[in-house]
């Protein structure tokens, strides 16, 4: 089974939509094995995004994510990557297409509410970033036979 890291952004967390962005990928048959509330600071945010480091946004992006606390999800499944990428939508929440998280909630560019990991070695990287061995938690639901 894959694992995925997810970031619920700050626009998310100021217009209340956590609850929702959650459930919806919970509802793609998605696990939650690690969740916790942190306020990213500038060093773990430009350790998050070193990969835009050189791009005249990355301030922006850094002010951003740092400006509310966020939630970090490790969700896990089968294609979790690609499940949760899909669910997301475009980048872009104007482009995103209806039915996308972005495509229903999100605003703009800059507001498209949540992070997901892009491949399986960015996952396993950023889960680290944000989770220790310790706080990942393997258990078993009923529902997982009917989707797995």
């Amino acid at each position: 089974m894959e694992r995925s890291l997810v970031l619920i952004k700050p626009d998310a967390i100021q217009r209340c939509l956590a609850g929702d962005i959650i459930s919806r990928l919970e509802k793609k048959g998605l696990k939650i094995v690690a969740m916790k509330m942190v306020q990213m600071d500038h060093v773990l945010a430009q350790r998050h995004y070193a990969i835009h480091s050189d791009k005249p946004f990355f301030g922006e992006l850094v002010d951003f994510i740092t400006s509310c606390p966020i939630i970090a999800i490790v969700f896990q499944g089968r294609n979790a990557v690609s499940l949760i990428r899909q669910a997301m939508g475009e980048t872009n929440s104007a482009k995103a297409n209806p039915g996308t998280i972005r495509g229903d909630l999100g605003i703009d560019l800059s507001h498209n509410l949540i992070h997901g990991s892009d491949s399986q070695d960015n996952a396993s990287h950023e889960i680290s970033l944000f989770f220790s061995s310790e706080e990942i938690h393997d258990y078993n639901r009923d529902v997982d036979q009917w989707i797995s």
